[in-house]
């Protein structure tokens, strides 16, 4: 069965930085699109951001676009979302998904075929 498990959230001051982790099994990795995207309470999910199938491409929300980065590790099974210059604004459940179709494709959507249980991200200002 397909697992994404999330990790590395925690609870941070504004400006510092946090690398979320999402692990793979049950599916062929390299064969899938990932992204990140985060719910804050009272809010409706929003993308974070997507990375392809080999990582050479990416598309991120305009909201973080310059302060987090998507990479992905195939050999490893893994996609990373690294942030930097955090907000207090970016406090959400930070959720990993996977995507048999394009990057740029779940990036309008927002769809995934696979979801992480989420890792909860608190920037305190």
């Amino acid at each position: 069965q397909v697992q994404l498990v999330e990790s590395g959230g925690g609870l941070v001051q504004a400006g510092d930085s946090l690398r979320l982790s999402c692990a793979a099994s049950g599916l062929s990795f390299s064969t899938h699109a990932m992204g990140w995207f985060r719910q804050a309470p009272g809010k409706k999910r929003e993308r974070v951001g997507t990375i392809s199938r080999t990582g050479s491409s990416t598309y991120y929300a305009d909201s973080v676009k310059g302060r987090f980065t998507i990479s992905r590790d195939n050999a490893k099974n893994t996609v990373y979302l690294q942030m930097n210059s955090l907000k207090p604004e970016d406090t959400a459940v930070y959720y990993c998904a996977a995507n048999s179709g394009s990057a740029q494709a779940m990036s309008v959507t927002g769809r995934g075929d696979y979801w992480g249980q989420g890792t909860q991200v608190t920037v305190s200002s």
